[in-house]
């Protein structure tokens, strides 16, 4: 793996689209990816769309990082990364992606493995992880400024088993 995501090497914005449901902690996964970024020295941008999030509906979190970006919203076709939490959004948003992106879904990690399935925004963030230039530290840390103390060594674990798991996530033609 390369030290850097191709795009931030060529000086375009790495582009990531997380998705899923209300209450299933699309924008605090976001809120972890984007804040591992900014302390990389990175500039970064972040867009919601919440829908009917409340009810259970359809949410999404653009996040963009790199050595400059412009715009939060992460262009039709042009996601590097789509991480989709709830099945039943997968080709709901596939549309995002662009050529050779990467599709992280919850159906590549087994629930009953982590030791709370609420967790699985942070395991869905640990296999991402593998295909980012970041640190383990640095996920860990934002992991900790993101989420209360009561939740931190729950998600810490959540994040270890989809780091593990993700290793045969590879990017599509």
């Amino acid at each position: 793996m390369s030290s850097q995501p191709t795009n931030v090497a060529c000086g375009k914005p790495t582009n990531v689209v997380i998705a899923g449901l209300g209450g299933q902690g699309v924008i605090k996964a976001s809120d972890i990816l984007a804040d591992v970024a900014f302390s990389a020295g990175l500039d970064v941008k972040k867009s919601e769309l919440h829908g009917m999030s409340q009810r259970g509906g359809s949410v999404s979190s653009d996040v963009r990082f790199g050595e400059r970006v412009f715009s939060p919203m992460v262009p039709e076709g042009e996601a590097d990364f789509l991480v989709v939490i709830a099945p039943d959004q997968v080709p709901v948003n596939t549309w995002m992606m662009g050529q050779g992106g990467v599709l992280i879904d919850a159906s590549l990690i087994d629930e009953s493995s982590l030791p709370n399935k609420k967790s699985i925004n942070v395991a869905l963030l640990g296999m991402l992880s593998r295909h980012l230039p970041f640190p383990i530290e640095a996920w860990n840390d934002a992991i900790g400024r993101n989420l209360p103390e009561k939740l931190q060594e729950v998600n810490l674990r959540a994040f270890s088993i989809g780091r593990a798991n993700g290793q045969g996530v590879e990017r599509e033609g």
